[in-house]
């Protein structure tokens, strides 16, 4: 059985996108079997893997109105091990969609049922916002790994974020985890990095991972070639990061 992980935050560019990709990535090369659903109507960790969204027939947005199976919104083997769920800017009208709709903090969870056992892990990619389409990632996941930058105002709408974890959790998914949190956009040549992971840690109650990751020219260029960074540059230190962080993530059961 698959392990489905939703990458949150609703705060934006915290690093949540190249986060799903690289992640992704990379438990694709350790010979993991991968599915990445992309939710955010920005579409980015799609066009990250290369794949023009706006010229798709299926996108998840045709999942959740029901008009294709999910099998049929799959993109197989965009990179080793992995396939794709993608997104474009259709995904925006979601939220209309859903209001009237039969149980629908449970619509994305209904589909992946059917396929979850396929999978070694299954990476949700959020949208930066607590909105439908976030609950539904939630109500559909196993745990949620929350990307943090390594700035001043790091802690701001975290407790936010662990409040609508929690009340997922109470109210609609009494399985839902904290996976953990990781930090993103290490800068080691400055104080303040070191600070907020501190502050941070002796703050939370949550599992923070080993692994942080750093500010990289190589992993901010690679999106642009459509390439996760194990592709685009395997030798960077932001591949060696999310290579350890995949490791970190295996182990944890």
């Amino acid at each position: 059985m698959g392990r489905v992980i939703a990458i949150a935050n609703q705060k934006g560019g915290v690093g949540k996108t190249t986060t799903a990709i690289n992640l992704s990535a990379a438990m694709g090369k350790k010979g993991k079997k991968v599915l990445v659903i992309d939710i955010d109507p920005q579409g980015n960790t799609t066009s990250g893997f290369g794949i023009e969204k706006n010229e798709l027939d299926k996108t998840v947005y045709d999942l959740i109105l029901g008009e294709c199976s999910i099998k049929e919104a799959i993109i197989p083997d965009v990179c080793d091990n992995l396939s794709i769920i993608p997104a474009n800017v259709n995904l925006a009208a979601a939220e209309i969609e859903l209001i009237d709709a039969e149980k629908k903090e449970y619509v994305l969870k209904n589909e992946v049922d059917w396929i979850k056992d396929q999978y070694d892990y299954i990476f949700i990619d959020c949208p930066p916002s607590l909105s439908m389409l976030t609950v539904n990632a939630m109500t559909t996941a196993e745990s949620v790994l929350v990307p943090i930058q390594c700035e001043y105002y790091a802690m701001e709408g975290l407790s936010q974020l662990i409040h609508t974890i929690n009340l997922v959790k109470k109210k609609l998914n009494p399985s839902l985890a904290m996976e953990g949190v990781v930090f993103t956009m290490f800068d080691s040549r400055t104080n303040l990095s070191q600070e907020v992971v501190d502050s941070v840690k002796e703050a939370l109650e949550e599992r923070v991972f080993e692994t942080t990751i750093p500010r990289n020219v190589r992993l901010a260029e690679a999106p642009s070639y459509g390439k996760p960074i194990c592709d685009y540059d395997p030798k960077s230190a932001g591949a060696e990061s999310y290579n350890k962080l995949a490791e970190e993530i295996i182990k944890v059961k």
